[in-house]
């Protein structure tokens, strides 16, 4: 996530690459979403509005964030890049907490999937890869709320290293969200 901080800070925008610990799903993801939580209530003010691009496993931390513990009243964006929204089969590969979760049809992902209610208070804008090998199938990365763009690229760890995505999720969030409110829905 470092190039696309830095990508933001070309356009002057103040962003920050949370790095919740530990990223190999040994954990939880209800318990890297509780840093997530905590990290937000320790930097910014409870009158702040914040934005939040969550990159593959990350895009479910920022979800469950929003939609289960409180985030919806804190965020006015979630920008989500080929996360696994209903699992990837590549998660049977591991036994790993975080790698069940992301199983299709966990209960961590229908209790997510099946009430999107908060997702609806805010932005949500979905990118994803037709091209992914990483979630399987790689439609599983779009969502029922918001827009969903793909973006041709040829590999999962490739959404966060090459120009064009990082351009697309730059340009996402350099719109008004009110304007983003108008745009094309669910595709």
């Amino acid at each position: 996530m470092q190039m696309l901080r830095a990508r933001l800070a070309r356009d002057g925008r103040e962003a920050f690459a949370i790095n919740l610990k530990p990223g190999d799903g040994r954990i939880s993801l209800e318990a890297l979403s509780v840093q997530l939580r905590d990290y937000v209530g320790m930097h910014f003010s409870a009158r702040e509005r914040i934005d939040l691009v969550g990159f593959s496993m990350g895009g479910l931390v920022c979800r469950y964030y929003i939609q289960m513990l409180g985030g919806s009243s804190r965020v006015d964006r979630l920008v989500t890049i080929s996360a696994p929204n209903h699992g990837t089969l590549l998660a049977y590969l591991s036994s790993r907490d975080a790698c069940k979760e992301m199983r299709p049809r966990s209960d961590f992902l229908q209790k997510l999937n099946n009430d999107s209610s908060k997702l609806r208070e805010i932005e949500v804008i979905s990118f994803w890869t037709p091209l992914d090998l990483i979630i399987i199938p790689a439609k599983s990365s779009r969502l029922s709320v918001g827009i969903n763009k793909p973006v041709p690229v040829l590999a999962h760890p490739l959404m966060v290293l090459q120009r064009r995505p990082l351009d697309e999720v730059a340009n996402a969030l350099s719109q008004p969200v009110a304007r983003l409110r108008r745009a094309s829905p669910y595709q």
